[in-house]
């Protein structure tokens, strides 16, 4: 019989997309949020509660073998503004959970942000070893929680893995909450709204469908080698405006506004997949494919 997971931060674009594949694998997921979702997948049980009340927390980890740690209470463009938010609670509260993790013995893979932890680096694609150099707090705080897992797994003997996420998009991705550039761009489009642009549109990203991510994650459940962080990427990079030139051949009408770029904002990031790849061989949804499979799902589901 496979694992029993818990998914902290269940209701969120990630963990809603990785409960509905690994119920569909086979596991027996609980999904833990704040309040339970208005959709439901009936393969999937619901838990909800405060993740920052120590007890809650306690008691939901009783039952698990793996932690898939997926919430943050801060996004890349707010965390400079609520720094503090992120330190005081998600920071706090994440290393007590590793402390719960620890003691009952469990595997926890906590998915951190390949998109910020690495900052601006001169080579490119990103090894998982290079030295993180965060230009946010939002990656800051990743890292903050990323070292304490290793000293965990160091001082303990633990195996707390690591996901460094790249870019991913596809269905359930919300860019009100602050990422998502494909998202607002196809959504925006169809809409018939002007998408903005914070600097000239040059910016690359490693963007990943959300299927893919989930499944690369889903590989790491029983990965008991010796590497603790993982890049789950595409290792392919594209600008802001490849995106909207791919959007546009495929005869879709976009307006843009450029404004002026934001400190926040890392000019590359191309994450080098060989590692992940090794233990998942599956081949990976090209950045068009994926748009359009993407688009399609939208203008169904948008119109209803």
């Amino acid at each position: 019989m496979k694992k029993k997971i818990l998914i902290i931060g269940g209701n969120g674009f990630i963990g809603t997309n990785l409960s509905k594949e690994l119920a569909e694998q086979g596991y027996d997921v609980t999904s833990f949020d704040l309040a339970e979702p208005l959709c439901r997948n009936d393969k999937v049980k619901y838990i909800s509660g405060d993740f920052f009340n120590d007890d809650t927390l306690e008691k939901i980890t009783d039952d698990a073998e793996v932690i898939i740690h997926a919430i943050s209470t801060v996004n890349p463009g707010n965390s400079n503004i609520r720094y503090m938010t992120g330190y005081e609670r998600d920071f706090i509260q994440t290393v007590k959970l590793c402390s719960m993790v620890t003691e009952k013995k469990l595997k926890m893979i906590f998915l951190s942000s390949g998109g910020t932890v690495y900052g601006n680096q001169t080579v490119q694609p990103i090894l998982e070893d290079v030295r993180p150099q965060p230009i946010n707090h939002y990656g800051n705080i990743k890292l903050c929680i990323e070292n304490t897992i290793r000293t965990f797994n160091t001082q303990l003997h633990t195996k707390m893995l690591i996901a460094r996420i790249s870019n991913p998009y596809g269905p359930g991705q919300d860019y009100s909450k602050g990422v998502g550039f494909i998202d607002a761009a196809l959504k925006k489009a169809i809409r018939g709204e002007n998408i903005e642009i914070w600097g000239d549109g040059n910016n690359e990203r490693d963007y990943i469908y959300i299927s893919d991510a989930c499944k690369m994650i889903e590989k790491m459940i029983d990965y008991t080698g010796q590497d603790e962080v993982f890049n789950v990427s595409v290792s392919r990079g594209a600008s802001q405006n490849e995106i909207l030139d791919i959007i546009r051949r495929m005869g879709i009408s976009i307006r843009v506004n450029y404004v002026e770029s934001r400190s926040v904002d890392a000019k590359k990031i191309v994450l080098d997949n060989t590692r992940i790849k090794g233990i998942y061989k599956e081949k990976l949804v090209s950045l068009e494919e994926g748009i359009e499979k993407y688009y399609e799902y939208l203008k169904i589901n948008m119109a209803q």
